[in-house]
């Protein structure tokens, strides 16, 4: 009986103790695994990398596709890109001409 004794008084005596560790092992859990964790901010800056990736991959094609937009431009006709995109859209083959498609 004394032992009991000795644990519940063991146990008041050192309860703030107890709570404050309690509380530590809470915050540093949720430090590494919580919503606003270590784990969460890895994960976010994966993404905005990755993201920051397709912006830059999409500005190159929209680059891309102004500069064919100024080669059909009225000012500035380029016939050879006029016929190919012509053909490309009727899909039209003239008389002796072979079709060669690209995997794009």
């Amino acid at each position: 009986m004394s032992f009991l004794h000795d644990i519940k008084y063991w146990v008041k005596q050192s309860g703030v103790l107890i709570f404050f560790v309690v509380l530590f092992f809470y915050f540093a859990f949720n430090m590494f695994y919580g919503d606003r964790g270590f784990q969460k901010y890895v994960y976010l800056k994966k993404e905005v990398q990755y993201a920051q990736e397709m912006a830059e991959k999409y500005q190159q094609k929209k680059e891309y596709l102004n500069q064919e937009v100024k080669l059909l431009s009225p000012n500035n006709l380029d016939l050879d890109l006029l016929d190919e995109r012509a053909r490309d859209v009727l899909n039209l083959v003239g008389n002796g001409e072979f079709v060669i498609l690209d995997e794009e």
